[in-house]
């Protein structure tokens, strides 16, 4: 029997990059994938089966309330129309139709507007606000986020991600404190994160995460957060949400996939550091190279093997090589955000060592 990769003549793929979207994001256990199995096999009361899921996850995080989504952008999406529409039926079924007499602006700090794969505006709109950036690009304080607000704020937007810039920018406590001052729902994109229960007990009102990254499930995303919020997203399964539904395969894989996360222990960073001990070794064998261990940004306990490129000795650009990285069989894909600056990360969490040493082959044959 031939393979997937063979049958319809797609290339291998060897993810050094993450839990990227653009890579399929992560490959779920085998519980998970009979979760997935066991849903697709029967009929269910969907609107019974999103409740009483949502309850139990609820439970497992200790949170008000959850509610299973198709990802993490329709859960922004969802989110932000939820704060708009609320309980109103007229603006659940016109969102987009009319101008609406309600507060429709979503403030986020300026540096956390990026684009995560599409644009976090692009999700905003589509659930019927309009952004409203407070402070720069390089800073945004409380004092700022507060000065931004106005009687047609609806919500403010965090976006907790390696995305975003992470210097001089406030923290979620401190998001939370400006939100509920002014009698604001808090809405934290925590889309990548790993921590399933923090952002809530800060004072968000709403947290959104992605159910194929840290938590390796199936394609899928979770909201968490207050009681009345979560009706509300929950509510626009009539509206743009019926856009963007997930099914019960996804709902009953993700739920499963949370049990698992929550009881089954992780590799640490120090346990990836010592993966990539020999690679990092190798690496620096070859001239014009230099590797070491690098922790991520954003602050999660991932550890990185970053490698930097000398241009002039090597003869070539780092675009260059992540170009033949990526046009290579099998395909190698790294995390390349650097690579302007000569520099690219080997992400380990999705490679073993055989895919490691393959890595190090096809770069030393570069040169």
């Amino acid at each position: 029997m031939s393979s997937i990769h063979e049958k319809y003549g797609l290339t291998e793929v060897i993810n050094a990059s993450g839990r990227m979207t653009a890579l399929g994001v992560s490959t779920p256990n085998e519980d998970v994938v009979n979760a997935v199995k066991e849903g697709l096999g029967q009929y269910f009361d969907m609107k019974d089966l999103v409740i009483k899921t949502g309850e139990y996850i609820a439970n497992l995080l200790n949170v008000d309330a959850a509610v299973v989504v198709s990802c993490a952008s329709a859960g922004i999406a969802q989110s932000v129309a939820a704060v708009i529409v609320r309980d109103s039926q007229y603006r659940l079924e016109n969102l987009h139709a009319h101008s609406h007499d309600v507060p429709s602006e979503i403030v986020l700090p300026k540096g956390h507007n990026v684009n995560f794969g599409a644009p976090v505006g692009t999700m905003v709109t589509l659930g019927g606000g309009t952004i409203k950036e407070a402070g720069y690009a390089n800073e945004c304080s409380a004092e700022q986020l507060e000065a931004a607000i106005t009687k047609n704020t609806a919500a403010i937007l965090y976006i907790k991600s390696h995305h975003c810039v992470q210097k001089s920018i406030l923290n979620v406590e401190q998001a939370a404190t400006v939100a509920q001052k002014h009698g604001l729902p808090l809405i934290v994109d925590a889309a990548a994160e790993e921590d399933l229960k923090s952002y809530f007990a800060m004072g968000a009102d709403l947290v959104i995460y992605s159910g194929a990254k840290a938590i390796e499930g199936p394609t899928s995303g979770l909201v968490v957060g207050k009681t009345q919020y979560v009706d509300w997203v929950r509510k626009q399964s009539q509206g743009i949400g019926r856009a963007m539904k997930v099914g019960k395969e996804g709902i009953l894989g993700l739920t499963h996939a949370i049990t698992d996360y929550l009881t089954v222990e992780k590799e640490s960073g120090q346990e990836m550091v010592a993966k990539m001990e020999k690679f990092i070794a190798d690496m620096n064998t070859i001239h014009g190279v230099t590797s070491r261990v690098v922790w991520d940004s954003a602050g999660r306990d991932i550890a990185r093997a970053e490698i930097a490129f000398d241009h002039e000795t090597l003869g070539t650009t780092t675009n260059n090589i992540v170009k033949q990285l990526n046009n290579g069989n099998p395909a190698i894909y790294c995390r390349g955000y650097k690579a302007n600056e000569g520099i690219i990360e080997i992400d380990v969490r999705s490679v073993n060592t055989t895919q490691l040493n393959t890595i190090f082959e096809k770069i030393n044959a570069l040169f």
